[in-house]
């Protein structure tokens, strides 16, 4: 299940990153893409080795806005140091964006496997 909620995690992240390319009128493009996506994936990344060293399910809701925080924080300081935009703007919706889908499909399934075990 680790490995389907990474996979979540990530397409969560390739959603916003189009999304945000298409209302900007940025073609949708392989290496643009890439461009933008990169910063937020390492942040995934460290996200997801902190909840690995501190022992952590990386299913809870909790864990969730923790993958957010590392996600957002290392994407835009790595977004800084790639001399591309963080408008502060930006970082709010890059929080209220993948909060809604980083958390919330631990949600769903936090509801789903309640039920299950009822």
């Amino acid at each position: 299940m680790k490995r389907f909620a990474f996979v979540l995690d990530v397409i969560a992240i390739l959603l916003f990153v189009a999304i945000g390319r298409h209302s900007h009128n940025h073609v949708l493009t392989w290496k643009g893409m890439v461009s933008t996506t990169w910063p937020f994936l390492v942040g995934l990344i460290a996200g997801w080795a902190f909840l690995k060293t501190s022992h952590r399910s990386a299913l809870s809701r909790g864990s969730g806005f923790t993958v957010v925080l590392f996600t957002v924080v290392v994407g835009m300081i790595l977004r800084v140091i790639a001399s591309q935009g963080t408008a502060l703007t930006f970082i709010l919706v890059a929080l209220v964006f993948l909060s809604l889908f980083l958390v919330g499909w631990r949600w769903i399934y936090s509801k789903l496997e309640r039920g299950l075990r009822s």
